[in-house]
């Protein structure tokens, strides 16, 4: 079987650590028992090979013997393809799961992003551009919630669409944004509980730790 190679950052500051969408991709593997290892980049320093594999300088990007695949979503879908654990072979779940995983990165994401991207530095205001995001959110929420309140998981038993979309809800719920969406913060729950999770988000934490500079 392929090892497959996941690349991450050697090092970022304790404000993204546990964010780092590298996480859905070490999830996803946990998830259906692939066997990988981990490679870094400087994150400091981006050069000539690194943008070859992801244009945008960012991470992570995945490789599967002659394949380099970036972009979290792209890499999931690959990895839904290798196994059931991830996305049901039944034709019907099976493309209700690649709507929902399209659904998390377009529909949901594209609102808690920039709206956690505001909530970061700890000093939002009432500003116009404040109150578009945070309504612009909230109405995704909203949407979210009524699903939620009918399902365990988006297709039906656990699946790709789960990872982002339990992803970008949970960076909602690091600023209580889902104290009023019982449904969303249920689900996120639900998937943090997961011990593949558990074991993803401990490894990620491990790896930026250990590159910690000295103290001076």
């Amino acid at each position: 079987m392929t090892e497959f190679v996941l690349t991450t950052f050697d090092w970022v500051p304790e404000l993204p650590r546990g964010y780092v969408r590298d996480i859905r991709v070490r999830w996803a593997l946990e998830e259906a028992g692939l066997p990988y290892r981990v490679e870094s980049v400087p994150f400091e320093e981006r050069n000539a090979e690194h943008f070859m594999h992801q244009p945008f300088g960012q991470v992570p990007w995945l490789t599967d013997g002659e394949l380099s695949i970036f972009e979290s979503g792209a890499i999931l879908l690959h990895l839904g393809g290798l196994s059931e654990a991830l996305l049901p072979a039944d034709r019907k779940r099976r493309n209700e799961a690649v709507t929902w995983l399209f659904a998390a990165l377009n529909s949901v994401e594209m609102a808690s992003l920039p709206w956690a991207l505001l909530m970061f530095p700890g000093d939002c205001e009432e500003t116009s551009a404040w109150k578009f995001m945070d309504d612009f959110l909230r109405a995704r929420l909203g949407h979210m919630e009524t699903v939620l309140a009918e399902r365990e998981w988006l297709a039906g038993s656990f699946s790709i669409a789960d990872i982002p979309m339990s992803d970008a809800l949970r960076l909602v719920d690091r600023f209580d944004g889902l104290a009023n969406y019982p449904a969303c913060r249920a689900y996120v729950a639900r998937a943090v509980a997961r011990p593949a999770f558990v074991k993803a988000h401990a490894d990620q934490m491990a790896h930026f730790a250990a590159n910690d500079p000295e103290p001076s």
